[in-house]
């Protein structure tokens, strides 16, 4: 029998992904909403979203078997809100509110494993003085945005004030959207009271920062992979994933507990998960950052070289009620999705043709590149990008090792030419 899988922000990218699982040809992947519907480019309509994608589902003349998603919001919470009442298998939407609204997923974490917390506060969009009790440097940001965006290292006071006034600006662009989802689920008082357009500010934390990645079936959690994700040199900006870890063992053994442990407390069940945390390798200290409801997409093609499948399966099996199999092997022992930016801004003159990008994938066999950047736009004009620095592609590799999997990554960019014009010109337009 086929089973028909309906996906949530389906991409092309994605959907070459989910063919190449092993025993593809059993499953009819449908697109719920397209990347371009669900909203991460601009104003998130939530019940115009889950409107349009009831009505697909219900004039749909087969079986349902399946609803899934590998996104942040709107994603994220459209996936139980369109499941729970066709009876198909997901966590729960509070489970999912609980987790990506920065200020509540900070009180839980805080319940069950504070020795991997920060000290935190929530702050009102109004205030421009830091909360009593935290000291510089601070992370600030909105408790709802898109990855990266809207947050920003803060050494002083003057800074705190410039953050306030930017998240002040921009935090209702998914905040407002996301209350709409927080007004449907059982709210702790406080968390009320902050609502979905609130500000948080945490300590910073320091060491390297990985993500460990998993599902819970049943009410179990279970760790399947932990990822390295090394910045570039003196920036909060990544450099690069990489799968496997390098971690020690005995830190492995620690985050596996700790994710365990907070993964219960929360409440995730039926679903992937990814937790990502800040390890610092002098003291041995874990901090955790934040904890996505969801398994990464980013890191699909990483599994499949390393392990012999994507991390999509997992997903796939969870939702169809099934326990993944994770005694697979893939044909890498190490690989790495790189990040190609500019940390200024520049208007983007060239990109790297589809002919570029083919050349790239000769040149490098098993390897993937995705140009971020688009041609005849300036940089600072394109959406989700973290508050320091610009995308201009993604690539890809499996490797025997960490130096060929570099030596492959510098081949593979090697055939990306990108033209930009310096940010100086946009001043004089």
């Amino acid at each position: 029998m086929t089973m028909n899988v309906f996906v949530l922000g389906l991409d092309e990218q994605n959907l070459q992904v989910l063919r190449d699982l092993p025993g593809a040809d059993g499953y009819r992947f449908q697109s719920l909403l397209g990347w371009e519907e669900i909203g991460q480019e601009h104003e998130v309509d939530m019940p115009a979203l889950l409107e349009l994608a009831e009505r697909r589902l219900d004039s749909f003349e087969e079986t349902v078997h399946a609803i899934i998603g590998y996104w942040d919001f709107p994603v994220s919470s459209l996936v139980p809100l369109l499941c729970e009442p066709r009876g198909l298998r997901s966590t729960s939407l509070e489970s999912v509110v609980r987790c990506e609204h920065k200020y509540w997923s900070r009180l839980e974490q805080r319940a069950v494993i504070p020795e991997a917390v920060p000290r935190f506060a929530e702050v009102d969009l109004d205030e421009s003085v830091k909360p009593e009790g935290l000291s510089y440097p601070l992370w600030v940001k909105p408790v709802k945005s898109f990855s990266s965006e809207l947050a920003f290292r803060v050494t002083d006071d003057a800074g705190f004030r410039e953050a306030m006034e930017e998240i002040r600006a921009g935090a209702g662009r998914i905040g407002d959207a996301f209350q709409w989802v927080m007004d449907r689920v059982r709210l702790p008082r406080d968390v009320e009271e902050a609502g979905g357009t609130a500000g948080l500010a945490e300590e910073e934390a320091v060491g390297d920062q990985l993500t460990v990645e998993g599902y819970v079936r049943d009410g179990v959690p279970r760790v399947y992979g932990i990822i390295d994700s090394p910045h570039y040199p003196d920036t909060s900006s990544f450099l690069r994933y990489e799968y496997p870890s390098r971690v020690p063992l005995k830190t492995q053994e620690r985050l596996v507990d700790l994710t365990e442990r907070v993964i219960t407390r929360v409440g995730l069940d039926d679903t992937t998960f990814n937790v990502e945390y800040f390890h610092d390798p002098d003291s041995g200290a874990l901090t955790l950052i934040e904890i996505n409801p969801r398994h990464s997409q980013s890191h699909a093609r990483m599994f499949e070289l390393v392990d012999g499948v994507s991390n999509h399966e997992i997903c796939l099996r969870i939702a169809l009620g099934q326990e993944p199999d994770l005694e697979r092997g893939g044909e890498y022992d190490v690989a790495a999705k790189w990040f190609l930016r500019r940390f200024a801004d520049g208007f983007v003159e060239r990109v790297p043709t589809p002919e570029d990008l083919e050349r790239a994938r000769e040149r490098v066999p098993d390897s993937w590149a995705e140009v971020v950047a688009h041609e005849g736009e300036w940089l600072s004009d394109l959406p989700i990008q973290d508050s320091y620095s610009y995308e201009l592609a993604h690539v890809i590799v499996g490797a025997r090792d960490a130096d060929e999997c570099e030596r492959k990554f510098r081949e593979c960019a090697g055939e990306l030419p990108f033209t930009i014009r310096g940010a100086d010109d946009r001043a004089r337009e």
